[in-house]
């Protein structure tokens, strides 16, 4: 399953990349057709390789067949921490935030440096706390660093 995941993520990357990583509509039925698999194989790399914390924001449009709009983020610092923010809310899994930390790197927003000690600040290992409650604690130690590193530009 993952062999077609790859190949899917790979032509969607394509389309954006030959649209200079402008917005990319496409139709997930047709898609679906042009890859010969289930629409849901499309759902499924969208939403897990297509996410916001890789960069990447996802607009669906009912009617017409479907529509789906993937835009490749290019915004500033501050858009960015926004919607970091919303996006974290009150809880995050130690997947996603691993994610967002490897995203936040990718696009040199913090270093190499700064990306192992907040990926060490957000461990399991390091937030002692019963499991029910780990992805909660997890999102506010996020927050707060994402806060500070925004505030002080990051990358210094």
């Amino acid at each position: 399953m993952s062999r077609i995941s790859d190949i899917i993520e790979g032509f969607i990357k394509e389309l954006l990349e030959s649209a200079n990583n402008q917005a990319v509509e496409i139709q997930r039925n047709e898609l679906a057709n042009y890859f010969n698999c289930a629409p849901s194989q499309i759902n499924y790399v969208l939403t897990t390789r297509f996410t916001l914390d890789k960069g990447y924001i996802i607009e669906s449009r009912r009617g017409g067949g479907g529509y789906i709009k993937i835009l490749q983020l290019n915004i500033d610092k501050n858009q960015l921490l926004r919607l970091l923010l919303e996006e974290i809310n009150e809880s995050i899994s130690m997947m996603r935030a691993a994610a967002m930390v490897s995203m936040l790197k990718e696009k040199r927003f913090i270093s190499d440096r700064e990306a192992e000690i907040i990926a060490a600040a957000i461990s399991d290992r390091s937030i002692n706390v019963p499991m029910n409650i780990k992805d909660t604690v997890r999102a506010g130690i996020l927050k707060n660093i994402l806060m500070v590193l925004f505030h002080y530009g990051g990358r210094e």
